[in-house]
C-alpha cells in the first residue's frame, strides 16, 4: 500500500483551515497529520515532526510564511512548502520562490486548487495558481538570461554538488553521498566558486539557495 502523503496546514482563518480539511479529508492518498493557527506553532511542529508538505499562510501572527521558511532552511527539514495568500503581487510571488516554495495558491481557488497543488509538488514540479500563472514563466526567463550561462558553465558533478549545497548539505556530507573525499568536495567548491566569480563560501551556499531552481 502507498504511503500517505503527511501535510501540516498553517492558517488564521479558521474557515480556510475547515475549508481544505474537507477537501483533503476526501483524499485516500493524503493525511493531514497537523494543523496550526499560527507561524510560531507551524515552525514548533515543523521542528518536532516530518511532513513531506507543509502548506503556509504567508501571513500569520507571530511568524509569517516566508520567515517560517527561512527559519527552516538552516535546520535540515525536509519538507516541500506550499504558500497559501490573497496577494496577487508579482513581487511577493517572487520572494516566495526565492525561498524555496514549490507551490502558491490563490486563497481565492484553494478548495478547487489544493490538490492539482499537491500531486503536482509531489511529482517534483511546481504549481502556481492559474490566475497568475505567467508569474512563473516571467521567472524563469529572467532566470535563464541572468543565470543560466553560470551555471551551464559548471561540470555535470558540479551542478550535483551545487545542488547538494543548497540542500544546506556540509562538504563531509557531500563526500559521503557522492562516495569521495571531503578534499575533493572542497577543491569542487572551490572551482565552482571560481567559474561563479563568488568569493568566500557563505556567498557560494546563498547562491546555490538563491539558484536551487536551476539545478
Amino acid at each position: 500500500m502507498k504511503e500517505k502523503i503527511k501535510i501540516l496546514i498553517a492558517d488564521d482563518h479558521p474557515l480556510m483551515l475547515q475549508g481544505l480539511e474537507m477537501v483533503l479529508a476526501a483524499e485516500e492518498n493524503i493525511c493531514l497529520c497537523d494543523k496550526a493557527k499560527d507561524g510560531q506553532e507551524a515552525f514548533n511542529k515543523l521542528i518536532e515532526n516530518k511532513y513531506d508538505l507543509a502548506i503556509l499562510d504567508v501571513e500569520m501572527p507571530i511568524l509569517s510564511g516566508l520567515e517560517i521558511v527561512r527559519k527552516c532552511s538552516g535546520k535540515n527539514i525536509e519538507t516541500n512548502f506550499i504558500f497559501l495568500t490573497m496577494y496577487k503581487e508579482e513581487d511577493m510571488f517572487n520572494e516566495a520562490m526565492d525561498i524555496g516554495a514549490k507551490g502558491y495558491v490563490l486563497k481565492e481557488n484553494a478548495v478547487t486548487d489544493i490538490v492539482n497543488c499537491i500531486t503536482e509538488v509531489q511529482n517534483d514540479k511546481y504549481y502556481i495558481s492559474p490566475l497568475i500563472a505567467d508569474y512563473l514563466e516571467n521567472r524563469l526567463n529572467r532566470k535563464k538570461n541572468t543565470f543560466s550561462p553560470s551555471i551551464n558553465d559548471l561540470t555535470k558533478t558540479e551542478r550535483k554538488i551545487l545542488k547538494l549545497i543548497s540542500q544546506d548539505k556540509t562538504s563531509r556530507m557531500i563526500a559521503e553521498e557522492l562516495f569521495v573525499s571531503v578534499k575533493t568536495v572542497e577543491n569542487h567548491r572551490n572551482n565552482i566558486s571560481k567559474k561563479l566569480n563568488l568569493q568566500g563560501s557563505h556567498s557560494l551556499v546563498k547562491y546555490a539557495i538563491q539558484n536551487k531552481n536551476l539545478l
